[in-house]
């Protein structure tokens, strides 16, 4: 009868590349990020980050995901690329942030987007007949400009966002929420620079992430890459459409809605 033998543990390594959405992606990301939370071989987590962000509420959801993680076990960010608003709200909660000298860091901010084709409809001749509960009821409506008072509420709703993230920021990178402030123009900012300002902790490579893993979580410099297995309706699905055409039917259906993202 054979001896079994422990599995290695190591430093698990996980992608965030591409915009964060709230679709198939997203709910892939969090999976991944609680497969590697919950793993008793993963002693220390890099997060390989090439992101220009994404939809807000999404963005805050993958931020709560990385918290979490961070919370029970060391967390590398790696900057391979952009970590720009939603993505860098999301990288806040981790350990340390390592970044490329020639890496796009920041965009801390918020954007409102809904397109208004008043003008188009009323070319082609199309009217929209509203009944509403309420006089903001529909607010946001593709089909008229605001009025002063919804602009005002706007204001205060992307006020409240950009709240929110300044804060998390300050709480992840132990800094004054004044700071923060200065810094969250929309601005990003180059690898070294953003080290001076404190939005990252090292200009640094790939090697560089995993040494500092590595010591944090002290275990060997093995990297473990999670890999996640579809469920069964989702391989259903993948014999008959493409990822990319459910996405853009996704992206798609909020078109002519109102769109709040932390994007840079």
């Amino acid at each position: 009868m054979g001896i079994s033998r422990p599995m290695s543990s190591g430093i698990g390594i996980w992608d965030l590349f591409g915009t964060i959405s709230g679709t198939r992606r997203l709910r892939q990301y969090t999976e991944a990020v609680d497969a590697l939370k919950n793993s008793r071989r993963v002693k220390a987590v890099i997060v390989n980050v090439d992101s220009p962000g994404g939809l807000a509420t999404a963005s805050d959801f993958l931020y709560c995901a990385v918290s979490r993680l961070s919370a029970k076990k060391p967390v590398v960010v790696f900057v391979s690329g952009t970590c720009a608003s939603g993505s860098y709200l999301a990288s806040c909660p981790a350990t340390k942030i390592v970044a490329l000298p020639t890496a796009v860091i920041g965009s801390i901010g918020v954007l409102s987007v809904r397109p208004i084709v008043q003008d188009l409809l009323n070319k082609i001749g199309v009217h929209v007949d509203v009944t509403k509960s309420g006089r903001l009821k529909d607010m946001g409506s593709f089909y008229r400009e605001a009025t002063e008072e919804e602009k005002k509420k706007e204001e205060e709703l992307i006020a409240g966002f950009y709240d929110y993230f300044v804060a998390a920021v300050a709480k992840g990178r132990k800094m004054e929420v004044s700071k923060v402030k200065e810094l969250a123009t929309g601005e990003v900012f180059l690898g070294e620079k953003a080290k001076s300002l404190g939005l990252i902790d090292e200009v640094g490579d790939l090697d560089r992430a995993i040494d500092i893993a590595a010591e944090l979580g002290k275990v060997g410099r093995r990297l473990l890459p999670i890999r996640r297995r579809p469920s069964l309706s989702e391989r259903l699905f993948l014999r008959f459409a493409d990822e990319s055409f459910e996405e853009a039917l996704v992206q798609a259906e909020g078109l002519l809605s109102r769109r709040i993202f932390y994007i840079g």
